[in-house]
Parts: C-alpha cells; structure tokens; sequence
C-alpha cells in the first residue's frame, strides 16, 4: 500500500513538472511572438518616416565620397567652409580642399579645371558664360566703405555721411584729395589716403559699379586681398578703402573690426545720416542690405560657378547649399535670396 501512495506520488511530481514546462515553454514562444511583433511594428513605423519625409540632398548624399576642390572670392570664403564644415559631418566620406584668392582666381581656376567650384562675389560676364562658366547665385553680400578708427573728421563723417558724388571725387576723378573736402570743411587739410585691391576681385568690382565704373577704374594704392586691404587703412588714420561684409566685421562680436570704421552713405543725399543708413553692428547692415536700405550695387549676389553644369559630387553639394545649407547663411552673418531666385537656381542646377 505505501508503495501504491508513493509511486501515485511521484507521478503527481512527474505531472505538475511536465505542465509546469509546458507553460513556461508557451510563457517564452508568447514573448518571442511579442518580441516580434514590436520589432515589425517599429520597424514599419521607420520605414513610414523614411517615405513621408522630405528627400533632401542631405539625406540622398550621406554615402558620398570624394574631394571637392574650391577656390575663389574672400567673400564667399567663410561662407563656403561653414558649408563644408556641416556637409562633411553630414558625409564623412567627402573631404575639402578651399582656398580665398579673389573672385579672378575663382573664375580662372574653374575654367581651367583646377578646381571644381568656383567662388564668384560678381556677376558673370557674357564672355566667361561663352568659355562654359555655368553660374548659380546662392546667398547676398555687400561691399562697405572702411576708413579708420582715429580719422580726425570721424564724427563729421558719422552725421553726414558720404555721398555717391563724394566718393567719385575720392575714387574715380581724385578731385577730392582732403578730408575737409570731403566733409565740406576746407579748413582742413589732412590728405586722404586711398586704398584699393590689387587683385582681380568682386570687391573691387562691385564698388566700381557703385560708382559707374571699372575695377581698373579706381584710384588708390593696391593691396591683395580682403585681409591685406582692411589691415591697410587700419595702421593709416587717413586712409579709405572698402570690404566685404564679412571682413568689415568681426564674426564674432558683430562690431565693427577693431581700428576700423564702417563710413555711412548718404543714400538719399539730404546731407545727414538717417536712420537704417548708420550700420554700427553688423545686425545693421544685414538688415540694412536685406531690406533693400543699402544700395545695390554696392550690394550684390554672391554665385558658384563650374566648367559646364556641374554632375556627382559637385552638384549634390550645391543642390543642399541650396536647400538644407540656406539655413546657415543668418548664423554667419550671410543674406539669403529671395524665394524665387533660391528655385531659379535649384532649376539650373538639376
């Protein structure tokens, strides 16, 4: 009889064993059902994200590969390696390789071949167009006059400004040679000391413009470059000259560079500064330009330019300057273009 009680005992323990592995067996089969339900469930809901989602450039090119060699304008330099700075994180696969020398240079290295990309703060002429420079405009500058700091008549020139006729007399005929001059003091006879730039430039072609004339127009001495000329008419308190944008203020604080003084055009030549023509931050002359205040020329589009309509990498990269790469102009102190003109472009370059 004991032995009857002990084996129906352990068939008991044998029974409640095996439905006890049976229900953990199905507990395990259930989560791993559970477990791939929720993994088909997100992974549709990524896939839904990826299909409704805008295909910009940006996310078309994270497999790019290869170099893209640019060169050109100083105005567009720090521009176009915050540009790169962004497009590389994005593709780590696309190195750069920049380099400012003058809207001249930008041109000729891009006709030629030696570079990918050029950098063109002017328009495009006729000419160049015929030799297969193919032009896309991608953000707004200005060109500003600069004089120094110490100039002895600062604070005349600051409530009146100058006029368009004034630096004609300084730049184009040389029959304004004082500063008294130029203020309408005579009294004073300290020279002015005229500064241009050297190199073929859209600076320089720019500020002809403004005043009806060629860059080989201008008077003054030359010096390279957006840097060389600035640095010029800072170590001179009687020196003129004019820069970029971005030259003639400091990227970081936004002020005026240190030594030198942003010279107010009497746009409306009433004989006073009135308010929008006074750009003491550059927040001032950016709204200033993009308001249409500030004359234009001397403001003006800044454009790429390639031999022929670019393809691969080359045009990826202008298609998100174009798109995902407008939205870094206002950080750096850039002007976008108008809507219209950001689609006329984007239809060039497709």
């Amino acid at each position: 009889m004991a032995s009857y009680f002990a084996a129906t005992k352990l068939g008991l323990k044998v029974y409640y064993y095996y439905r006890l592995y049976s229900l953990v067996g199905k507990l395990e089969e259930n989560m791993k059902s559970s477990f791939r339900l929720v993994l088909a469930i997100a992974l549709g809901i990524a896939l839904l994200i990826s299909a409704c989602g805008p295909k910009t450039p940006a996310s078309e090119a994270g497999g790019m590969q290869g170099t893209l060699t640019i060169s050109g304008a100083f105005a567009l330099y720090p521009m176009m390696t915050r540009w790169a700075e962004e497009y590389q994180r994005l593709n780590p696969g696309v190195q750069f390789d920049i380099s400012a020398g003058g809207a001249g240079k930008g041109m000729a290295d891009a006709l030629s071949g030696a570079v990918d990309i050029g950098m063109i703060s002017r328009d495009v002429t006729a000419e160049e167009e015929a030799q297969g420079a193919y032009w896309v405009a991608v953000t707004k500058d200005a060109v500003f006059s600069v004089g120094n700091a110490q100039n002895p008549v600062l604070a005349d020139l600051m409530k009146t400004g100058l006029s368009q006729d004034v630096f004609e007399g300084i730049f184009i005929t040389g029959e304004i040679k004082t500063w008294g001059q130029a203020i309408g003091k005579p009294e004073i006879t300290d020279e002015i000391h005229v500064y241009t730039r050297s190199d073929a430039c859209g600076a320089a072609d720019t500020w002809s413009k403004y005043l009806g004339v060629k860059q080989e127009d201008l008077l003054g001495v030359g010096v390279f470059g957006d840097p060389g000329l600035l640095d010029a008419v800072i170590k001179d308190p009687l020196g003129i000259g004019y820069n970029n944008l971005n030259y003639a203020y400091d990227m970081a604080s936004g002020s005026v560079v240190a030594g030198a003084a942003i010279l107010p055009i009497d746009v409306n030549g009433d004989g006073q500064i009135d308010s929008g023509e006074q750009l003491m931050t550059k927040s001032d002359a950016v709204a200033a330009v993009a308001n249409g205040k500030y004359p234009s020329p001397p403001a003006r589009a800044e454009n790429l330019v390639t031999k022929g309509k670019p393809g691969g990498l080359a045009q990826a990269f202008i298609q998100w300057i174009l798109t995902d790469g407008q939205g870094y102009l206002e950080e750096a102190g850039y002007i976008p273009l108008p809507s219209d003109q950001v689609d006329a472009s984007l239809q060039k370059i497709r």
